[in-house]
């Protein structure tokens, strides 16, 4: 048996971004540890349309019981696939913690490939993708994410390090403008947006150039953003 790790499309209906072996591996499974029982449905059925949906059993990854029963499946020898809402399962997203079980008991983990919009954003930005830190979202307050913020900036001057984070979508227009006011003109600034849509857009400029230019438009999109030099 294994434990297969299923990539989802960051954009609607990008099933063009999942390798064929996705496909192959959900025939395999009867089993699924998802974040989102509703959309992990909606995608499996974009993605085989022949899939009886009922006859597989589901269970929330998030839920308390959820270790218990991911024991019991494995156990018991079946199949098992995790899906989180895009992107890859357990990186900035939900699924490591079924994956370290797995690896206790000494169960195959198999990750597939898909698309992550950190690496994607990563790989289009012209970074440093030798040394990258992922901090997922920054404070909410004001002055700690000012000193986040801050902090990024040395340790890029200081080692080349490259910064990713994210906001939630209504939040992305405030966190750019927080970003501009907080970090020095000479720091480079990557905004990734809507990436795998036809909508996609990855502009890196230095804070000083995005001062001169017209902000973007990020209400409500999905965004990455990265911090580098």
């Amino acid at each position: 048996m294994a434990v297969f790790l299923l990539p989802c499309p960051i954009a609607d209906d990008a099933l063009h971004t999942l390798s064929p072996q996705v496909l192959e591996a959900v025939q395999q499974c009867h089993v699924f540890f998802v974040e989102n029982e509703r959309s992990a449905r909606r995608f499996l059925k974009k993605l085989w349309k022949e899939m009886v949906i009922d006859d597989q059993r589901w269970y929330l990854i998030e839920e308390e019981a959820s270790p218990a029963a991911f024991r019991k499946e494995a156990g018991a020898g079946h199949n098992i696939g995790i899906i989180s809402e895009a992107g890859c399962p357990g990186v900035a997203d939900p699924g490591q913690k079924l994956v370290a079980i797995a690896q206790e008991m000494n169960v195959r983990v198999v990750p597939l490939v898909g698309p992550s919009s950190i690496l994607l954003a990563l790989m289009a930005s012209g970074m440093n993708g030798q040394r990258f830190t992922f901090h997922g979202y920054l404070p909410i307050d004001n002055l700690q994410r000012i000193k986040s913020l801050r902090e990024m900036e040395n340790e890029t001057r200081k080692n080349g390090t490259t910064h990713i984070f994210i906001e939630t979508p209504y939040r992305n227009n405030q966190i750019f403008q927080a970003i501009l006011q907080s970090v020095q003109p000479q720091i480079r600034l990557c905004v990734a947006v809507e990436l795998t849509s036809p909508q996609e857009s990855v502009v890196t400029k230095t804070i000083g150039a995005w001062k001169g230019s017209p902000a973007p438009e990020l209400h409500k999109k999905t965004a990455i953003f990265l911090l580098g030099v």
